[in-house]
């Protein structure tokens, strides 16, 4: 997803992360601003995990969403 997708969607994935990773704060999101890349070093820093898994994660949690909202 490019970044200007990625941006436009992040309202909708605001929630959905902290679902997913119930650690991560609102002051957090609103540092990340919608900016996948600030997004995956935010994650990465607090849950320990790879680039590669994070990316991932976040793919699949978008896909979800955009599933959801084609009903």
């Amino acid at each position: 997803m490019n970044k200007d997708n990625f941006q436009g969607k992040w309202n909708r994935l605001k929630g959905s992360i902290k679902e997913t990773w119930g650690d991560v704060t609102d002051n957090a999101l609103e540092k990340v601003n919608g900016q996948r890349d600030k997004l995956v070093g935010l994650l990465q820093e607090n849950f320990g995990e790879t680039e590669e898994n994070t990316e991932k994660q976040i793919d699949d949690l978008l896909k979800k969403i955009l599933q959801l909202n084609c009903f």
